[in-house]
């Protein structure tokens, strides 16, 4: 699962990066043979994969080791600007420019490279949320339906999530979790993430059985969506945190 288990940020150890303190969360994976590190999305916490008989104090010097370079990571996550007249929005991994007029219909209207908007502007980044929580059900609901046919499962409840932590995750009931924020990555790189909670209804883990079935039903590459979220999913959470 694309997921970190949920934890009190109080109770996890803490690295101090750029004059704030950040979570360090510790997963400890069968499968893992050396550590790897990287930052949440959104700066909330640095993530370390280790072996299982790793100790917790090796990691955290790994983190302290790569301190500068999680200071520079941290600095570089793009601040938000505010959503008006003019300003950018993604959506299905396009560009598209705010044009606000009050006199315009108030649900947003992609129209070449545009996105026509009206309403009062006080409400306007709560109107392009609310439109583009709904795009993501509606197109989400799609990805699921159509992977669950190719995976030969029954499709399972789908919830929109808004976490900073995950991009997706399919629990235990078989029932699904997508981040609506990926209706503004590109169409590949959103239906990999759900691909990747389908093959979860089939293999529960992280096996090699798992990423075998993953590349029979998704279509695309996923080392390229991975990287692509890799490198640009702190970008999704610019807009609206």
């Amino acid at each position: 699962m694309l997921d970190w288990l949920r934890r009190d940020p109080s109770e996890e150890p803490m690295i101090e990066l750029a004059g704030r303190q950040v979570p360090v969360v510790i997963r400890r994976l069968p499968q893992a043979r050396r550590m790897t590190m990287r930052l949440a999305p959104d700066g909330s916490e640095v993530r370390i994969s280790v072996p299982r008989w790793t100790r917790t104090e090796d990691a955290l010097e790994f983190a302290r080791s790569k301190r500068s370079w999680l200071a520079i990571q941290i600095e570089a996550l793009p601040e938000a600007q505010p959503l008006a007249d003019g300003a950018a929005l993604d959506f299905r991994g396009h560009r598209f420019t705010i044009r606000h007029d009050s006199a315009l219909p108030r649900r947003p209207v992609p129209d070449d490279g545009f996105l026509l908007v009206g309403g009062p502007e006080s409400s306007l980044s709560a109107r392009l949320k609310r439109w583009l929580e709904g795009e993501a059900r509606e197109v989400l609901a799609t990805d699921l339906a159509e992977y669950c046919e190719r995976a030969g499962q029954e499709t399972p409840s789908l919830s929109l999530s808004s976490a900073n932590r995950r991009w997706g995750s399919c629990a235990a009931d078989g029932s699904i979790r997508i981040n609506w924020r990926l209706i503004m990555a590109p169409d590949p790189v959103r239906r990999s993430v759900v691909a990747h909670e389908v093959a979860h209804l089939v293999h529960f883990d992280h096996s090699p059985a798992f990423h075998d079935f993953l590349g029979q039903i998704f279509e695309g590459s996923i080392p390229s969506a991975n990287r692509w979220l890799k490198e640009n999913g702190r970008s999704l959470y610019v807009p609206f945190g």
